[in-house]
């Protein structure tokens, strides 16, 4: 028997009712459950309404839907367990314990220590992470610090972003959006400047 598993990106609607590691998001009159990070629970703790991205986790004995106030939370989750030995109560508490960026930095540096202060994180797990997603990260980062000079603006960024979702390698749409832009005046639409670069790539 086949299951068939409708992917949310994300939510948005009113915060019916929100603590430190759960929040209920009212979407026109449906109630979805979510778990979140103290990280994510910091950020709207303050807020009535919100959109958070999300996260659908498949266990045997449940469907669990996982929310982030932010894309860079929800990357590093999807990051952390897709490593061997943890899982997803284990990357919360490590979001829970840390932000985001704190995580991503001691993975960076190597510094496997700073991890192990995390509840649930051993020594070995520490060294597993840093050692499977140093590189991946260091990548990411010399990616985004490389297009930063072309995301001056949302119109190229969102331009960028779709041309990648459609399967257009990073450097290759980075280059046709320059080219793009620095043919002048007509570009001033999303949909014009995606079929321009399409043209060139």
């Amino acid at each position: 028997m086949r299951i068939f598993v409708t992917m949310i990106a994300f939510l948005r609607g009113s915060f019916a009712f929100k603590s430190p590691a759960l929040v209920h998001i009212d979407v026109a009159g449906v109630g979805y459950e979510l778990q979140i990070s103290l990280n994510t629970y910091s950020r709207i703790e303050s807020l009535e309404s919100g959109a958070l991205l999300t996260y659908l986790h498949i266990r045997e004995d449940a469907h669990v839907l996982y929310g982030f106030f932010d894309k860079a939370e929800k990357d590093l989750f999807i990051q952390l367990i897709g490593i061997s030995g943890v899982g997803a109560a284990t990357a919360r508490m490590m979001l829970s314990s840390m932000k985001p960026e704190e995580i991503t930095r001691a993975i960076l540096q190597g510094n496997a220590k700073q991890l192990e202060t995390i509840k649930g994180i051993g020594k070995k797990s520490a060294e597993r992470i840093v050692l499977e997603l140093r590189d991946k990260l260091g990548k990411s980062r010399e990616e985004n610090t490389n297009i930063s000079s072309l995301t001056s603006n949302t119109l190229e960024q969102d331009a960028l972003n779709a041309l990648i979702t459609l399967g257009i390698a990073r450097p290759a749409a980075e280059n046709a959006i320059k080219r793009v832009m620095s043919e002048g005046p007509g570009a001033d639409k999303i949909e014009d400047v995606i079929k321009k670069a399409l043209k060139i790539l």
